[in-house]
């Protein structure tokens, strides 16, 4: 499941062209969980981590850090 949530993100295709033969999941059912796992902050825990690790291993190069945001017009004039 993890390869064809990877996959999508990495290769620009939609759920619907995934692979199925060389990922294992549909499209479908990799969109599924794909949701279920972002409701339920899948990501962010594995970034913390994942971040902890290399922390702890003292192979986390803060020097290196970048903050990253996006601004995103209010079109209904909200606050």
């Amino acid at each position: 499941m993890l390869a064809a949530i990877v996959y999508v993100a990495t290769s620009g295709c939609t759920w619907q062209q995934l692979p199925s033969a060389s990922c294992g999941p549909s499209g479908a059912t990799a969109h599924r969980r794909f949701t279920e796992w972002s409701k339920a902050r899948v990501w962010a825990k594995l970034h913390r981590l994942v971040l902890d690790e290399l922390g702890d291993r003292g192979e986390l190069d803060w020097s290196r850090c970048a903050i990253d945001s996006v601004n995103m017009r209010a079109l209904k004039r909200g606050n």
